[in-house]
């Protein structure tokens, strides 16, 4: 299945999209795409509903972000060892990670709002992991069972900040974690390891990597965060940004206002943002 939100900004219904790529509204079944509806029963109950019996969503309508009330937002950070590289670190042993403010979530159209003064606000395209079942201690056998779906995922950063503050800082403004438009669930993904990830910025192409060069896993990444904290239906993990940043460029190249920003991920559809700020 393709979930989405849709509607306006804290006001967003379930939908699901059909065959057709018609957005159908799922508002008389559940209240939101979060908790129990992101579990194995959730999901088979929604399964086994007739997309052609629900309401069509408003043509043009907003797409939010793909999942609501998620209680943490992880990152995995230097994740693909081209990205390392062009920022000048080395390949970690183990993953890195940090959170992320969930205030930062917005949907898969909503503008990039540059923080003020900002002259380092940077693009980074990511596979974004939704967790379903919850868990502590996940070992990498179990893993995959803990997963919901997947999700176009963007993770932006200031970059002057995150040197000055570390990337939770850097990474938590308002706007700077993009979901969606859809989250298509395990079933629907044949191979999670073989995905195109690509970002554009005024239709030129600066990253263009592929999962299948993550140097962590989804196991790997899911027993090793669930060391130090249990995982809950919603969250979200971001996997990590190939090369191609605006960091690693010579010169560097950051955000301005105007801006176009196309982020995608292959399957799990594309976002389209404007630059404000």
């Amino acid at each position: 299945m393709k979930l989405v939100r849709f509607g306006p900004p804290g006001a967003e219904k379930p939908g699901l999209v059909d065959a057709e790529g018609q957005v159908r509204d799922l508002g008389a079944m559940i209240d939101d795409i979060s908790g129990a509806v992101l579990l194995p029963q959730g999901l088979a109950a929604l399964r086994a509903v007739d997309a052609r019996s629900l309401p069509v969503a408003p043509a043009g309508v907003r797409m939010g972000p793909c999942v609501g009330r998620a209680g943490k937002i992880v990152g995995i950070g230097l994740n693909y060892s081209d990205h390392a590289a062009e920022v000048g670190r080395p390949v970690p042993s183990s993953p890195g990670f940090f959170l992320k403010a969930t205030s930062s979530i917005s949907g898969a159209a909503d503008p990039i709002i540059l923080p003020p003064a900002s002259q380092a606000t940077d693009w980074e395209a990511e596979l974004g992991i939704v967790i379903g079942v919850p868990g502590k201690y996940i070992t990498e056998a179990d893993a995959i069972g803990h997963v919901a779906g997947f999700c176009t995922a963007g993770d932006i950063s200031e970059r002057t900040y995150q040197a000055e503050s570390g990337p939770t800082a850097a990474k938590s403004f308002d706007s700077f974690t993009p979901l969606g438009p859809w989250l298509v669930t395990v079933d629907e993904v044949a191979d999670p390891y073989d995905l195109r990830v690509t970002c554009d910025v005024d239709r030129r192409r600066h990253q263009d990597g592929n999962t299948r060069d993550l140097i962590f896993r989804i196991p790997a990444i899911l027993a090793h965060v669930s060391r130090y904290f249990s995982l809950q239906s919603g969250d979200v993990i971001l996997t990590g940004t190939p090369a191609g940043v605006g960091k690693g460029r010579k010169p560097p190249l950051y955000l301005r206002a105007g801006n176009r920003v196309r982020i995608a991920v292959e399957g799990l559809g594309i976002q389209e943002h404007i630059v404000e700020g």
